[in-house]
């Protein structure tokens, strides 16, 4: 059954003193969350690869949904039956959901944006439909999340400033209109976040989270980054951007990143991050390790007897080795994908965890050097 009367709460418990990380709490209908934290992606209701206790073994405590592609399938009627997503899936902790912004980013072709909203045609089957602002908010609310996302749009790099400015005012407009919906309509049981865009300008992202402020958000998130800018550009932007999210709520990097991009915007006082990167690398044979990240494939594994990380706890670390890992990859076995996501899953989740303990202890610097002193050992191809 969905929960009634309860709304985000967020409590910073920590602070680096040699930087900007934080270590907070956040607390939902459905849990606890240690922050920072790491979302594993589950679009449509599942890590790839994974069962929900495979999910929880691996240390994860949020997983990320898509309003987007739940809608289309297998559609809010079929969930409703199950009060939400929570119950659908058999997930009883927490849940966020982009709003399907992003998507409609990547397929492009099949949408068209005006000042209502964005009309798409299905790339399952070719049907029409349109996502307003409040249509957003209302799926999100049908699938019972704890975070919801504000609709936004997303700009491929690069863009002109023009554009920039233009969507960021469209992007502020339909955050005023989700709010107005969520207020109304969910009895603010969950907690909807609001997105900063502006494409890669300074002036328009500081502009867009100033605005976005004034709104009030239980959190932010920042959107837009990711999409084929440079590393360091991305990096510049999120440190700009971050000081200027209200202190006192969370501050959510969306679709980001690397082990290293974890680290680096932890620094800069990220709370939330989620990406497709360990499950997708993993069903491609990219293994990510404390002493580097390994091809599963490469033909230096056929004879290894060793795990793919001495230093790991998951499942696939204390029963297998790398020549297994290598065989069952290179065989096609459907196990190789579940042994693998595992794996990633775990790492992202334990150095999030190990994250956590470095800014309470006040030692986050020392720990961002030995990051990179074990990082550069087994990076291959």
């Amino acid at each position: 059954m969905k929960g009634q009367g309860i709304i985000l709460k967020f409590e910073l418990i920590g602070k680096s003193t040699e930087c900007r990380a934080r270590r907070g709490v956040l607390e939902t209908l459905h849990g606890v969350i240690q922050t920072p934290v790491f979302m594993p992606v589950g679009t449509l209701g599942t890590v790839k690869a994974l069962s929900v206790e495979d999910i929880k073994t691996c240390g994860a405590q949020i997983i990320l949904g898509n309003t987007y592609h739940l809608y289309l399938r297998p559609g809010c009627e079929v969930i409703d039956l199950f009060g939400g997503l929570h119950r659908f899936m058999n997930w009883d902790r927490p849940i966020l959901t982009d709003s399907g912004g992003f998507q409609f980013f990547s397929l492009a072709q099949l949408t068209k944006t005006t000042e209502e909203g964005v009309s798409f045609q299905s790339h399952i089957d070719g049907s029409r439909h349109m996502f307003t602002p409040e249509m957003a908010v209302t799926v999100q609310e049908s699938l019972d999340s704890d975070i919801l996302m504000c609709l936004d749009e997303c700009l491929a790099y690069p863009s002109t400033f023009e554009a920039a400015e233009k969507s960021l005012a469209l992007t502020t407009r339909w955050a005023a209109r989700c709010r107005t919906e969520w207020l109304e309509k969910t009895g603010c049981k969950n907690a909807l976040f609001g997105i900063v865009q502006g494409g890669m300008y300074k002036e328009l992202r500081t502009r867009s989270a100033e605005e976005l402020g004034t709104l009030d958000f239980p959190g932010y998130a920042i959107g837009g980054l990711s999409v084929g800018e440079p590393k360091d550009l991305m990096y510049d932007l999120a440190d700009h951007t971050l000081p200027y999210l209200p202190a006192d709520k969370p501050r959510y990097i969306m679709g980001v990143g690397t082990p290293e991009d974890l680290v680096e915007l932890t620094a800069m006082g990220a709370d939330m991050f989620d990406c497709v990167m360990p499950s997708r690398n993993a069903r491609n044979g990219k293994l990510f390790t404390t002493f580097g990240d390994i091809n599963i494939a490469n033909a230096c594994h056929r004879t290894d007897t060793r795990p793919l990380d001495e230093t790991c706890t998951c499942e696939t670390c204390r029963n297998y080795s790398r020549a297994y890992l290598r065989h069952l990859y290179k065989a096609s076995e459907l196990l190789a994908y579940r042994l693998n996501t595992i794996h990633n899953i775990h790492y992202y989740c334990t150095l999030m965890e190990t994250m956590r303990k470095a800014i309470e202890e006040d030692r986050f610097e020392t720990f961002r050097r030995e990051f990179y002193d074990k990082r550069q050992g087994e990076t291959e191809p």
